[in-house]
């Protein structure tokens, strides 16, 4: 298993993101002896030999258009009159390549024999007529390739050219630097997509492009997989077929330099359509056994002599379970009989074949239960479909020789909820759980389910950027990925703001997939939740609009593909639910603007409709039509709708009357009418210095007039004025002038209905001096992982901050990860936070952790917690995964919460510790419930003082 020293780990802290592993080399400027492609109007020749592999000469071509496309000048190919020359090819299929390392003139010890490896290198005088070139050297026809490509990102044109039409950035000169450069071999064998859940959107735009998933549609995505750096594509199968659809896909795949395979449910190159248009019988083998070795013996013929990964094994007939009480050796004999079938078809000795087997869903229970399959069989592990990983190696089993790899989820169709609408992906979630895949070493192949392709762009290049090198995307990078990424399609000058909108939807998106939200997923009345969250979309949608405004028209199309749409898109999705919550609400308490709201949802629902009609039709002159037909409005199951529905809204009769209402933060209950109490504000902790409100409604057609008194150390907003719609009042304490110690005193509402209402407030004035501590508010003590008091780092562990991670501030977690438990004891890394208690009393801590599950192979995963000195509680974060309902609530919340309770036997200072015992446990959010704790989904905002 891969292991990390403690030098190592610090030196990633340090490492910059070279994603691809190649630093900057293509300059417009001209250096000592950098080589010119273009310069003073003129283009270098390129130079190949015509017995490369045809995916190389194809490449090449695509070079010579790239730079064409940047400088307005093509290069001649094969023109040998020009002494300045690009010289590209295979090690030991180009014979130019050859000659040069025979004549010493490039040195590529490292490189052959490596997997997809490349130099390039400037070359002074490498034959007699050429005077400098820039050679691209592959030790493979990937590793060409990868050359050819990894100058045209950085000339300036993007793999996303053609799938989110990013412009190619215009340059009169084009050099390379003068050096030796050399992209190492990839930390993944196998990297790539998995395009799924295809229907209705990227089948019904390839149909109206292609007219279907035949080769021209597959070549496009060929390109890109090959642009970014990929290899591996397992394709669409939602009623297609791959090999069977279009004769030419597997020869373009093979032409291209793409390996495929087939999904986990789809063995020996098979795909699941083809036995509904050629299988006889029943999907069974003990029943149909011959039929079915006869379906896939004749399906790997047409492909044996490609490069191709085959999936091994069965599943039930439609990605479903086998049936029940499947015996482990009926699958352990379908797997000899699978691989006897690749023995007799290549006629090679069966370990030169790549095979895998998917350890998908119930799967992964027979391999638990002991069925195993030969060493040199690929064993892919899977996330739950939901990003977090079910299993990883064991840490005291022999290295495999077949090896691991994963199989990860963007877009999934499945329970608690289908999400397929828009990216919905932090990579912060992403990195820390591949972080996790590649310390284990499953690092044979990485794929995964993208969906439609569109509009997963981001996620993509950072999955496939990162399983080449993950050593150079340490967490501590994260943010400059995203803002290279952001001027690599956009240009520098507005980089950061660009990557500051990326990061900040991401994390807002990854909270609830858009498919699960609903009105009552954040609170109307506890922590204002709900109107903080349309607050942080709305700031986020204006940025975006004020960003795309300073953008050149050229690249509007393209912004609003990768960052503006799905801002839009979501928030707009987020303002329909919150009028939705307001109208359910309002119109329970009367409040005229109850049918306001109900107005609010219908516009926000026909706006949806306007903004996938701008994507689908007016965008880009209607090129993606179909790519946003994905329903995400009215779900009730996990299955998606037929069609968008809009939520039920209510409408109200109104009184012609004055008619004066209240609520306040915190209650539903609404309160009207003469001498009328009990509509009590949370206490005021006058340490926290926190504001609350009173909620002011008109119940009737006609304005209302209102006056608030209160006493002169209690501060509102507003203390009279004329009722129109509604009215909120923000309460605040003057700690100064308030009484010491606790006192109770009154705010009376009046109006000119007649009402008078008298809402009690409580301040808690006890003690007015602390600083740089976590204090209570609402009887709540609430701290982000990110913002502890102090850390106890032990080599060689050490606490690192995923910034932007999760669901509010980020998370905190210890690293290295590919560790077993640790005892608790002073060496044991923790985390202390400083609390103030004003009250002594058992109370109970509430630890919010990211939704892992274990993958240690039924070990459990644990943290501590403990107060003060005591002993630290122990608490399994995964024991209880398997009960009805926990899962599903962990994934569809992005959260666990553990209660642990406590006896608090000192007011004042208190030090609440987290502690360390299993690795990958990772920390968000620390909540103390003194006694006022309410539902919300985000947990109460962040009780510090400094």
């Amino acid at each position: 298993m891969k292991r990390l020293s403690f030098t190592v780990i610090l030196s990633l802290l340090f490492a910059q993101t070279f994603a691809t592993g190649l630093e900057t080399i293509v300059s417009t400027n001209a250096l000592s002896n950098s080589f010119p492609i273009v310069a003073q109007s003129k283009a270098s020749n390129i130079l190949y030999d015509e017995n490369d592999f045809d995916g190389v000469k194809r490449a090449i071509r695509d070079l010579q258009s790239d730079i064409k496309k940047v400088t307005d000048l093509e290069p001649a190919l094969n023109n040998k009159t020009s002494k300045t020359t690009i010289i590209i090819g295979t090690i030991g299929k180009s014979a130019l390549i050859d000659d040069l390392i025979k004549n010493k003139k490039i040195n590529v010890n490292g490189i052959t024999g490596r997997w997809e490896s490349t130099l390039i290198e400037v070359v002074q005088n490498p034959t007699t007529d050429i005077e400098q070139a820039l050679v691209i050297a592959g030790s493979d026809k990937r590793g060409t390739i990868y050359g050819i490509y990894e100058i045209s990102y950085q000339a300036g044109v993007s793999p996303w050219y053609y799938w989110a039409d990013v412009p190619v950035k215009k340059k009169k000169d084009l050099y390379v630097k003068n050096g030796r450069y050399v992209l190492e071999s990839p930390a993944v064998k196998y990297r790539g997509i998995f395009l799924n859940d295809e229907a209705p959107a990227l089948s019904g735009w390839a149909k109206k492009e292609f007219g279907g998933f035949n080769h021209q549609f597959y070549e496009k995505v060929f390109e890109l997989i090959l642009r970014l750096k990929g290899n591996y594509l397992w394709p669409a199968m939602w009623g297609s077929a791959f090999n069977d659809d279009d004769k030419l896909n597997p020869l373009k795949a093979d032409e291209y330099g793409v390996v495929i395979g087939t999904s986990h449910h789809e063995p020996l190159t098979r795909a699941h359509d083809e036995w509904r248009r050629y299988g006889k019988g029943a999907w069974d083998y003990t029943k149909n056994e011959e039929e079915l070795k006869k379906f896939w013996r004749t399906g790997l013929e047409r492909v044996a002599d490609k490069e191709i990964l085959v999936t091994l094994g069965m599943r039930g007939d439609g990605d479903e379970p086998m049936t029940e009480g499947t015996a482990t050796a009926l699958l352990e004999r379908i797997v000899k009989d699978q691989r006897d079938i690749i023995k007799n078809v290549t006629q090679k000795p069966i370990e030169q074949t790549p095979q895998v087997w998917a350890l998908y869903k119930e799967v992964q229970d027979y391999y638990d239960k002991g069925m195993r399959v030969p060493d040199d069989v690929t064993l892919l592990l899977c996330d739950d479909n939901w990003g977090n990983l079910r299993k990883l190696p064991d840490l005291k089993e022999a290295p495999r020789k077949g090896g691991y790899g994963i199989y990860y989820h963007f877009d999934y169709v499945g329970g608690p909820r289908n999400y397929k609408w828009i990216n919905t992906n932090p990579i912060q979630k992403t990195w820390e759980q591949m972080n996790l895949v590649y310390q284990y070493d499953a690092n044979q192949i990485w794929i995964v389910n993208v969906g439609d392709l569109k509009p997963m762009e981001f996620p993509i290049e950072f999955f496939l950027d990162y399983a080449w090198n993950p050593d150079a995307i340490p967490s501590e990078q994260l943010k400059n990925y995203t803002v290279n990424w952001a001027e690599k399609q956009f240009g520098g000058k507005h980089r950061n703001e660009i990557a500051d909108l990326i990061d900040t939807y991401l994390k807002y998106a990854g909270r609830i997939k858009p498919e699960l939200l609903n009105a009552d997923t954040y609170s109307l009345t506890n922590y204002n939740e709900w109107a903080r969250v349309i607050a942080d979309y709305d700031v986020l949608l204006q940025k975006t609009v004020e960003i795309k405004s300073k953008l050149p028209q050229i690249y509007h199309d393209s912004f609003y593909q990768l960052v503006l749409h799905p801002i839009e898109a979501n928030a707009n999705l987020h303002h329909l639910y919150y009028a939705h919550a307001k109208n359910k609400l309002f119109a329970k308490q009367g409040r005229k603007s109850a049918n306001q709201y109900a107005e609010e949802v219908e516009k926000r629902f026909k706006q949806d409709a306007e903004i996938t009609n701008y994507y689908n039709n007016i965008m880009a002159n209607g090129k993606w039509k179909h790519m946003m037909d994905q329903t995400h409005i009215g779900y009730t199951y996990w299955q998606q709708p037929d069609s968008n529905t809009i939520p039920k809204v209510i409408r109200i009769e109104l009184m012609n009357k004055p008619g004066l209402g209240i609520s306040v933060e915190g209650s539903e209950e609404f309160w009207i009418g003469k001498n009328v109490t009990g509509a009590k504000l949370a206490t005021f902790n006058t340490l926290s210095q926190a504001t609350h409100y009173i909620e002011l409604f008109n119940r009737s057609n006609a304005s209302s007039k209102f006056n608030i008194k209160a006493p002169k150390y209690i501060h509102l907003s507003k203390t009279n004025g004329i009722l129109e719609n509604d009215e909120r009042i923000a309460v605040s304490i003057n700690r100064n002038l308030a009484p010491k110690g606790i006192s109770n005193s009154n705010i009376i509402i009046s109006g000119n209905d007649g009402s008078r209402i008298t809402v009690p407030v409580t301040i808690d004035n006890r003690y007015t001096e602390a600083k740089n501590i976590f204090v209570e508010q609402n009887g709540v003590i609430s701290m982000e992982a990110p913002h502890y008091s102090r850390a106890n780092h032990n080599r060689p562990f050490f606490w690192k901050h995923l910034e932007d991670y999760g669901k509010t501030a980020g998370g905190m977690t210890v690293y290295p990860s590919a560790v077993a438990d640790q005892k608790l004891d002073s060496k044991t890394p923790y985390l202390e936070y400083d609390i103030f208690i004003s009250n002594k009393g058992n109370y109970t801590l509430h630890t919010l952790v990211s939704p892992t599950l274990d993958f240690k192979n039924g070990e459990g995963l644990r943290f501590a917690v403990s107060i003060n000195d005591e002993q630290p509680v122990i608490v399994d974060i995964t024991k209880d995964d398997n009960k009805p309902g926990v899962w599903d609530k962990a994934v569809a919340n992005s959260i666990k919460a553990f209660k642990t309770n406590f006896e608090f036997s000192k007011t004042g200072k208190n030090t609440i510790k987290y502690w360390m015992v299993s690795p990958a446990v990772v920390l968000q959010k620390l909540i103390l419930d003194t006694g006022g704790l309410k539902p919300s989904f985000l947990g109460p905002e962040e009780t510090f003082i400094n």
